[in-house]
C-alpha cells in the first residue's frame, strides 16, 4: 500500500506525474512545464489548492526546472506551499533519446525511495504518520554568514560543497537553501557538516 499525502503535488509534466503516482497515493498537478507562465487558470488553481490543501513544488533541479520553481514562489502564498529538492544526477530517462541540456535525471527518472526521501525532507504531511516539529533554534542567516556560507570569500565554492554534501541541487539560493537546512538539520549539526567539509578541502 502507497503512503498517502495530504499536501496536493505540483510537478512540470505527464512523466513526472506518472512517476510520483507510482510511489505515493497524492493528488498531482501537472504546470506543463513554461506553459504556467501563460496559464492564469492553472495559477488560479494551484492558489486556491494551496489554501485548501497546501502545495509541494517539485520540479526538476535543471535551470528550467528552477525557473519555473521560482515563477510559483512569486505568484504562491509561501507560507502554504513546500519546496521539495530532487538531488542533482548525471543520466538519462529511459524514453530519451539524449540526455537533458544539463545532462542531468529530472523527477521521472529518480527511483521510488530517493522521491519519497526527497517528500520527507521538505516536510510533506504522511497522513498515517505524526511529524513531530523540529527541536533547537532555527538556522539564521546569520549563521550562514557566521559559517563562510554566504556574504564572503569563497562562500559560493562553500555553498556548493554543502550541496553536494547533503545531496541537493546546485542551484539553490541562499534563501532557499537556508529554508531547506531548517527541515534537514540543526545549526549544531550544520556548524559540525561545516567543519567537516572545511577540514576535508585542508587536506
Amino acid at each position: 500500500m502507497k503512503p498517502r499525502v495530504k499536501e496536493v503535488i505540483v510537478v512540470e509534466g505527464r512523466y513526472d506525474h506518472n512517476t510520483i503516482a507510482q510511489v505515493v497515493d497524492a493528488a498531482v498537478v501537472e504546470l506543463g512545464g513554461f506553459a504556467v507562465f501563460r496559464d492564469a487558470e492553472k495559477l488560479a488553481l494551484l492558489r486556491q489548492l494551496a489554501e485548501k490543501r497546501g502545495l509541494i513544488l517539485l520540479t526538476d533541479s535543471d535551470g528550467a526546472g528552477f525557473v519555473i520553481r521560482n515563477h510559483l514562489k512569486g505568484a504562491l502564498p509561501k507560507e502554504k506551499v513546500k519546496q521539495a529538492y530532487i538531488p542533482d544526477v548525471a543520466g538519462k530517462e529511459r524514453r530519451k533519446r539524449r540526455p537533458g541540456k544539463e545532462g542531468k535525471l529530472g523527477v521521472e527518472g529518480m527511483d521510488p525511495a530517493t522521491l519519497l526521501a526527497v517528500l520527507r525532507r521538505c516536510g510533506a504531511t504522511f497522513e498515517e504518520e505524526a511529524r513531530e516539529p523540529a527541536a533547537g533554534q532555527a538556522i539564521t542567516k546569520a549563521d550562514l554568514f557566521a559559517l563562510g556560507l554566504s556574504g564572503g570569500s569563497g562562500s559560493a565554492e562553500r555553498r556548493k560543497a554543502l550541496t553536494k554534501a547533503l545531496d541537493l541541487p546546485e542551484y539553490l539560493s541562499p534563501n532557499a537553501l537556508l529554508d531547506v537546512l531548517n527541515l534537514l538539520t540543526t545549526r549544531e549539526e550544520l556548524a559540525e557538516t561545516v567543519c567537516h567539509l572545511a577540514g576535508e578541502g585542508d587536506k
